[in-house]
């Protein structure tokens, strides 16, 4: 049988005292004789007994204001769609207690709308923040700034050392570009070309997407069979017209090319390019579960999609700030989330 937890009324019955002398033991509020305080504590500990801190949470007066800062999701890029919806949950189920959540969206393509966004956080007075440090320079001098308020920020979708964050969670980047570099060498020829496409306007900034590349091709330093080149693509500008061009042009130089790895989210541009082609010899792996990317994969063009599970990650995010806030609980650094990695034949288990 389960043992029955002591209430503060119990602890004051044993100690023959008031349960308002109990509470201030609890405390350390003073008011209360030695003797008497000391008898209390023995109680405790003899009872092992533990406040119920959420109820004290309940009674607080004391509201939380949580505050995001995330990509605007959009047609081209529907990956932050899925954000949100963690979020939703979380605060659905923290709805009993005084926490309230206003969300922040930044134009993905524009540092200069980030920082613009960063300034409305503040006027808002948030208690935390959530955020992800897309932009790695103008992350770094919001971060800055938030610990000089002392208001505490959870990363998620990648994460900046050397910035003073309460957790992360989400994938290691590094080790997920290394999970996708041994997929890709799995289906290339072991003296075929692999071309590493990354669509981002500015790739120097955009820090997580360069830690894939960086763990891609760790792989094949260290493990790979292919021994073929490895040509990096970066494209400036997410439009289907501008992808198609600079595919055509690095397959029409390197006609060697078997494979691609897409470092983010739009696997379903250069896809839908292929599959207009006809080419369906070359193996593509990207990024994340958009349906747009699910149609290719399950068409066969798209080899591998690797998961992120972005309503984990805010939804874990959340609840890991209004803790820290509301019961001092401190969470663990960095959490990592499991690399999934989905085929044609599993994907709709993660639909």
């Amino acid at each position: 049988m389960p043992v029955k937890k002591s209430r503060i009324k119990d602890i004051a019955r044993m100690a023959g005292v008031s349960i308002g002398t109990v509470d201030r033991v609890i405390h350390d509020r003073g008011e209360v004789a030695e003797k008497t305080r000391l008898k209390v504590k023995q109680i405790l500990i003899e009872t092992n007994y533990s406040p119920n801190v959420m109820a004290q949470v309940l009674k607080s007066k004391k509201r939380f204001h949580l505050v995001s800062l995330l990509p605007e999701p959009s047609e081209d890029n529907a990956f932050w769609k899925k954000h949100p919806l963690g979020m939703i949950k979380a605060i659905a189920e923290l709805d009993p207690f005084p926490v309230t959540l206003t969300q922040i969206t930044f134009d993905i393509q524009s540092e200069d709308d980030f920082q613009k966004k960063t300034d409305i956080i503040f006027d808002l007075s948030p208690d935390g923040v959530l955020l992800a440090p897309i932009f790695k320079a103008e992350s770094l001098t919001f971060c800055s700034r938030l610990q000089k308020e002392k208001i505490p920020f959870v990363f998620v979708d990648g994460y900046i050392e050397n910035t003073d964050f309460l957790a992360y969670i989400g994938e290691n980047t590094f080790q997920s570009g290394r999970v996708a570099g041994q997929l890709i060498d799995m289906v290339t020829p072991e003296n075929s070309d692999i071309l590493i496409v990354t669509i981002a306007r500015n790739i120097r900034n955009v820090h997580h997407l360069t830690s894939r590349t960086d763990g891609f091709m760790s792989y094949f330093r260290n493990s790979g069979k292919n021994r073929g080149r490895k040509i990096i693509l970066n494209i400036p500008d997410p439009s289907y017209d501008v992808v198609k061009m600079a595919i055509d042009d690095n397959l029409l130089i390197n006609p060697g090319i078997s494979s691609i790895f897409i470092t983010g989210s739009r696997s379903y541009l250069i896809a839908l390019h292929l599959e207009n082609k006809g080419l369906k010899s070359i193996d593509l792996v990207g990024y994340d579960l958009l349906d747009s990317n699910v149609r290719f994969l399950k068409s066969g063009t798209t080899r591998f999609l690797i998961g992120q599970r972005p309503e984990e990650q805010t939804y874990k995010g959340i609840k890991k700030l209004f803790e820290y806030l509301s019961l001092h609980k401190i969470p663990d650094k960095i959490e990592y989330l499991p690399v999934d990695i989905v085929t044609s034949e599993n994907v709709d288990f993660f639909l």
